[in-house]
């Protein structure tokens, strides 16, 4: 057959972590024809590469994109870093599926996280959503995982407490249901409302109906800080007890007193590994994170969902418990963000409403001392502009909190099991990791620092992740994949996005292709967009 576009003289990076190759790459369609050694293939349309790289394209294995697919599909900030794979659904906490009177207190919820859609959602399972998506026209393929916050509020509301057996079996029914239409797996987000009201026991049987599947099981840790071993544990315990694949997400250590835990948290994992647990992570590569700023309440403030929260909010007493607790240095069973950061550490960059954006960019310390007009405050007088916020945005608030350590982060990303991912949150002043973890993996840690080698850092992105979250036929240069390819420069790829001016595209990125057609070409935007929704291939 006769290849319609062909990438001559490149340097191949086929996914697998084997060391380049000179070829030519020719694709028909939407799927590679060819790689041919011998630099003799011939197109019509023919793109020199000459001193480049031709690599699978990146799959984001942990994006927030959820509703801005919907409404900006040309995902710009994703594209334009070689990203064209991402997989929604995260954290255990997204819109699908969802029932119609769940729909706004939800979206109020998510409104930190995912940002606000601007209208109501026209669907409610996750086949619905699916073709929104594909209604969309997005410029990447969109995957996604079914949340396990969804599952639990549709069958349990926002009650904190123990799962009934009936209640378990509703929950795993809506499970199969949710994969039989097209989601990889199922995410959980165990600082997050309702998931984190759900026990270990709950778990192992909610993944014992992924598990049926050959799904994954993909989890925000109960811990990353103080109780992180007993995190990891528990991960180890689903995977054992139910049989699933499990992918820890945002792999990280978080607090400066528990970094020297990292070495031991590896050896459980590998021993684990050893025992037949299958279980791997994902990683971006910086030292500071970004959630909703309700994270920073301990977790019994959120039950009964975002009204009861606003109104423990609302109420003194209320708000005296959860400053003492945030404000408790000692050992803490929750992920406390105030003691990982401290008000200096915790930057505001997405408020969805519009309001305060004197507020945008600054951190909890500048916020509350332009408010209160004064040079500095107190610890407490910051906790208490972080309450007043909360309440004036009705929990819609983002944040990003410094607390993590650069040794740590290239510990884990040297380890084999862990691939890329942004997780990006995309309103506002977004983490500058929406706009450059790609290139910056390439630049800093490849290129600069030689961290870890060019094929290997590819296949973290490409040819792992999608073996990871069994996508098949992409994240590899070979016959008869899909035909979604990055072309970079790798002596000038680099990450331009900072904390303080994030929205900036990377250098060095110079085509992207997507389903066979340029979408970047020579580092601008090219082409019509053609993403799809990848649904889960059945293997009941």
């Amino acid at each position: 057959m006769t290849p319609e576009l062909v990438l001559k003289n490149g340097l191949v990076a086929d996914g697998t972590g084997r060391g380049l190759i000179p070829a030519d790459v020719a694709i028909r369609r939407n799927y590679i024809l060819a790689v041919d050694a011998s630099n003799s293939l011939h197109a019509m349309e023919e793109l020199d590469c000459k001193g480049l790289v031709i690599a699978p394209g990146f799959i984001d294995t942990h994006s927030h994109s959820d509703l801005r697919v919907l409404a900006e599909p040309e995902l710009p900030m994703k594209i334009r870093q070689g990203v064209t794979l991402e997989v929604f659904g995260q954290d255990g906490i997204s819109v699908a599926p969802i029932r119609s009177a769940d729909q706004p207190a939800v979206a109020r919820s998510l409104a930190g996280l995912d940002g606000d859609l601007g209208r109501a959602w026209d669907w409610q399972s996750v086949t619905e959503y699916l073709s929104a998506i594909e209604r969309a026209r997005p410029a990447i393929d969109c995957a996604y995982l079914v949340p396990h916050g969804a599952v639990r509020l549709s069958v349990m509301g926002m009650e904190d407490r123990k799962a009934r057996p009936e209640e378990i079996a509703a929950m795993q029914e809506l499970i199969r249901q949710s994969m039989r239409e097209g989601a990889l797996g199922l995410s959980t987000g165990l600082i997050y409302p309702p998931c984190c009201f759900a026990d270990t026991s709950e778990l192992i049987e909610l993944c014992r109906a992924v598990a049926e599947f050959d799904g994954i099981f993909v989890s925000h840790m109960r811990s990353e800080s103080d109780y992180i071993e007993d995190a990891v544990a528990e991960m180890i315990e689903v995977g054992k007890q139910s049989g699933v694949r499990v992918h820890i997400s945002h792999f990280k250590i978080a607090g400066r007193e528990n970094w020297a835990r990292i070495d031991g948290v590896l050896a459980m994992i590998e021993q684990a590994q050893r025992d037949g647990v299958r279980i791997t992570a994902d990683q971006y590569p910086y030292v500071a994170g970004s959630t909703m700023l309700g994270a920073i309440l301990p977790p019994w403030a959120h039950a009964g969902g975002v009204e009861e929260t606003l109104k423990r909010l609302a109420s003194n007493s209320e708000r005296e418990k959860m400053r003492v607790a945030m404000l408790d240095r000692s050992p803490s069973p929750w992920d406390n963000f105030w003691k990982w950061s401290g008000p200096a550490g915790i930057v505001i960059p997405d408020i969805p409403s519009g309001n305060h954006p004197e507020d945008l960019g600054k951190n909890l310390a500048e916020a509350a001392c332009l408010k209160l007009q004064r040079d500095q405050v107190s610890e407490a007088e910051a906790v208490e502009f972080a309450f007043d916020l909360l309440l004036a945005e009705r929990m819609g608030v983002g944040m990003i909190s410094f607390s993590q350590s650069e040794e740590v982060v290239c510990k884990i990303m040297q380890q084999p099991y862990v691939n890329v991912c942004t997780d990006g949150l995309l309103g506002g002043k977004p983490h500058p990791r929406a706009y450059g973890t790609y290139p910056r993996i390439l630049g800093r840690y490849v290129r600069e620092q030689n961290l870890i080698s060019l094929p290997e850092a590819v296949r973290k992105m490409s040819g792992l992740a999608a073996e990871t979250f069994q996508l098949s036929y992409f994240g590899k240069i070979q016959d008869g994949y899909q035909a979604n390819i990055v072309v970079f420069n790798p002596h000038h790829v680099i990450d331009r996005a900072t904390f303080e001016d994030s929205k900036q595209f990377p250098e060095g990125i110079e085509h992207v292709i997507v389903a066979g057609t340029p979408a970047i070409r020579y580092g601008q935007s090219y082409s019509p967009n053609q993403g799809k929704a990848v649904r889960r291939t059945s293997n009941e």
